[in-house]
């Protein structure tokens, strides 16, 4: 498949002829959370085609920003993983993620929330300058999705499955956006059975302050 060119000498050109194809970010996305075998990458996204997938991870290869390993035994499995040239391209994906968070809306039909989706939300909506707590852990199970944030001053670590311990588990639906953007309080969302928590009650709050949906500009609605 050859590459579709904008033919102008431009950097900007340049990143859209090498990411810009559909599915392509995404692809990156799934993989900043961690190596990926083939069949993980298709799990994670149902809506594409066996040969697109394949197609865009061969795109991929050949531009530098991914590369095949085989992953440690037992499993010995060919995996893919993100090159140093690749990582580079994060805080554009967390850039473009906090920006369309703003627009999310209510879930449309057909919209799923994969684990891989769900680490990079919480990623993208970290506000490390809110998160002043020496050491707190949340677990956020959304239907049987279940990931994990440790915060530490300023910094997280977000990753896929449960903690040994959490300090905070929190089960929500996907209307949890509506508490992270601040159109719901805490208390109304626990009053109003938006979300139901185990653990420290108070760190809810926390939780609602220290990862946040930035609002769209004022007069601008939400379309579907």
């Amino acid at each position: 498949m050859s590459r579709r060119t904008y033919g102008q000498y431009c950097g900007f050109a340049r990143a859209l002829e090498l990411v810009g194809e559909r599915w392509a970010l995404l692809i990156v996305r799934d993989l900043f959370v961690g190596p990926q075998r083939f069949t993980d990458l298709r799990n994670g996204l149902p809506g594409i085609p066996t040969n697109i997938l394949t197609a865009r991870l061969k795109e991929l290869e050949e531009a530098g920003l991914v590369r095949r390993s085989v992953s440690p035994r037992p499993g010995g499995s060919v995996v893919y993983e993100l090159t140093e040239y690749g990582t580079e391209l994060e805080d554009s994906v967390v850039a473009l993620s906090r920006w369309g968070a703003k627009s999310l809306g209510e879930p449309g039909a057909g919209e799923i929330v994969t684990p891989e989706s769900l680490v990079m939300a919480l990623r993208t909506t970290f506000r490390p300058e809110r998160a002043r707590r020496k050491h707190v852990s949340y677990e956020l199970h959304v239907g049987p999705t279940v990931i994990h944030a440790v915060v530490d001053v300023g910094k997280v670590d977000v990753g896929v499955g449960p903690l040994p311990r959490t300090d905070l588990t929190i089960e929500a639906g996907p209307g949890v956006r509506a508490l992270m953007a601040g159109e719901i309080s805490p208390a109304e969302a626990l009053e109003r059975r938006i979300v139901r928590i185990t653990g420290n009650t108070a760190l809810l709050d926390e939780f609602a302050r220290t990862f946040r949906i930035d609002p769209k500009p004022l007069g601008e609605k939400v379309k579907r």
